[in-house]
């Protein structure tokens, strides 16, 4: 079993690395601590990985869990096949692990001392693996400094309560609008009435997971109605208000049109293999899929805007972050941060824009990340909010979705949705 040990070396090599060189592996820190570092600051960090070297006895086991897909599994092997390479005189047995990133927090808290040492999960999640005991603070870092190599709000979402708890990742968790510009014009995909009347004409499909919170926030959000999360965990919701009724109405009516679906994502990416999805809202996750779907017809934008009462409102949305964790019960403390910085730092966050297409928070990286998806990403954050909701907000928002979809809107399906978003917490 794993136990919670920050050895009294560790202690010192964090008091040490107060001040970090930049850089983005150990060895580039050493090699340019005197250009881009005072020497005493290059000093410290060389210091700090080697004292920790040289505390090194035996096999360095780090369990790492990431994405289950394989653009994430393969790149992440490569980096972390990289980072033993940077140190050939310790013996290294890093394990991949494949858990979805949105059940990452379920699955660590399952058991925290069993889980990975090291492990890539959504800012959202953030909050309830630090009051868990889940997360080691990052007191101090080795070989960069997040607050001058990442976007400030970046940063920012993986604090809780003034310390930091994990090393930025990406900054692309949000979803937009893929489309077929050989299929669709500009106009077609500017609103969902425009939208699903096209892709009736053509007998193709479009949509979203209407049936999944996630989503289904956008619409609500967009027409003018709140969801908020309290300190308890406990939720506020107004969308069984008068606007709430009028954007479920409006939602219902874009949803019975044939051509509108609402799948999931194994679905989507099955119909949209078979060429039968010409537009559908998801995000840099499946970046690949769409542009080899649609080829030269590739394209992607912000989302629609949609009718409430007659008049056109935007469809909002969630954005977050990806962050990389160490776990505070880690078997090797030292190597798993040192490990997940070299997983964070611009080389490695270029390496996983490039296998997978989600944006760097990196500024370096992502001054070299151009894409459609993060061109639309850009366009929709105006937008966009920061998820922040209560874990009583999902069930009722699926079933929610559902009521939608099988056109039974009403005053009380929207009232025992809400009571069900609003309960307490137990």
């Amino acid at each position: 079993m794993k136990r919670k040990l920050v050895s009294a070396l560790l202690v010192s090599t964090m008091v040490a690395t107060a001040f970090v060189g930049c850089g983005s592996t150990a060895e580039e820190t050493t090699d340019s601590a005197a250009t881009e570092t005072t020497e005493e600051e290059g000093a410290s960090s060389d210091d700090a990985i080697a004292n920790l070297i040289a505390s090194t006895e035996g096999t360095v086991n780090i369990d790492l869990w990431c994405s289950e897909t394989e653009e994430y599994q393969t790149v992440m092997k490569k980096l972390c096949d990289d980072f033993e390479a940077q140190y050939p005189d310790v013996d290294f047995n890093i394990t991949l692990g494949a858990v979805s990133e949105a059940d990452m927090k379920d699955r660590v808290l399952e058991d925290v001392e069993a889980a990975a040492d090291v492990f890539v999960f959504p800012d959202d999640q953030l909050e309830a693996l630090v009051k868990a005991g889940a997360l080691n603070e990052v007191a101090a870092q080795y070989t960069y400094d997040m607050n001058e190599t990442d976007t400030a709000a970046t940063v920012e979402a993986g604090q809780y309560d003034g310390k930091q708890y994990a090393y930025p990742f990406t900054a692309s968790n949000g979803y937009f609008l893929y489309y077929d510009k050989n299929q669709l014009s500009d106009e077609d995909v500017a609103s969902w009435e425009a939208l699903t009347a096209k892709a009736e004409e053509l007998g193709k499909e479009v949509g979203c997971e209407t049936a999944n919170g996630w989503y289904l926030y956008g619409f609500f959000k967009g027409a003018g109605c709140n969801l908020t999360e309290n300190e308890d965990q406990s939720n506020n919701c107004d969308w069984n208000n008068e606007t709430g009724l009028a954007a479920a109405e409006s939602l219902q009516e874009i949803a019975s049109s044939k051509a509108y679906k609402s799948y999931g994502n194994d679905d989507l990416l099955a119909n949209l293999n078979d060429g039968k999805v010409v537009a559908y809202v998801s995000g840099t996750w499946n970046v690949n899929a769409f542009s080899e779907a649609y080829g030269d017809g590739y394209a992607a934008t912000k989302l629609p805007t949609f009718k409430v009462n007659g008049e056109d409102k935007q469809m909002a949305s969630y954005s977050g972050y990806k962050f990389v964790g160490v776990n505070a019960y880690a078997e090797n403390t030292g190597w798993s941060m040192l490990l997940a910085e070299y997983l964070t730092n611009a080389t490695s966050q270029e390496a996983v824009y490039e296998a997978t297409g989600e944006g760097p928070s990196n500024t370096e990286a992502l001054s070299k990340a151009s894409s459609p998806a993060l061109d639309a990403l850009a366009a929709q954050s105006e937008f966009a909010d920061l998820q922040r909701v209560g874990g009583n907000y999902w069930t009722p928002a699926e079933s929610l979705g559902k009521n939608i979809l099988e056109g039974k809107v009403s005053q009380q399906v929207l009232d025992d949705a809400v009571a069900g978003i609003t309960q307490p917490v137990e």
